[in-house]
């Protein structure tokens, strides 16, 4: 079956992470300012944050490396934009911005928590240590995603 809907959410597993500070964050400002993050924005981190310091974390890092948009910025951490839970969200799409050995957990939670009816994931490299690995992944990806709604990237593509 293939996806034909527009995500209705971005969750992001890794918000207190390098990759978010240094990236995520400011490509999303660009997004909100260019009118184009028309969804919810969920930033998901073990470490405990409350919701003030993620986003003084967000606004931290698209200074240095994305060039603070005051319009852009605002919109990004404007109160409905970045939440804490899906609420009625139905297709988010949940990025994993997080150690590739985390991948196999965080993916079985999904597939567990059951919370939307079609999900999409983007997965950055690297995608497992070797073919085997790789492999063993790409089944618990399956598990809880079809193919089609897999999304595999590499981060480190510089645009400046």
């Amino acid at each position: 079956m293939t996806q034909t809907s527009s995500s209705d959410a971005l969750v992001f597993f890794g918000a207190t992470g390098d990759l978010a500070h240094k990236k995520i964050f400011p490509a999303l400002q660009k997004l909100a300012k260019r009118g184009k993050l028309e969804m919810p924005v969920i930033g998901v981190a073990k470490s405990g944050w409350s919701l003030q310091q993620l986003q003084d974390w967000a606004k931290d890092g698209v200074e240095p490396y994305g060039g603070l948009d005051s319009e852009g910025c605002s919109k990004l951490l404007s109160s409905p934009k970045l939440r804490q839970t899906l609420g009625s969200s139905q297709r988010p799409l949940h990025y994993l911005a997080i150690p590739p050995v985390l991948f196999p957990e965080v993916l079985k939670q999904l597939n567990a928590a059951g919370c939307a009816k079609a999900p999409r994931i983007v997965i950055e490299k690297p995608f497992g240590h070797d073919l085997a690995s790789a492999h063993g992944l790409n089944e618990v990806v399956h598990d809880a995603f079809p193919e089609e709604n897999v999304f595999r990237i590499d981060h480190l593509f510089e645009t400046h």
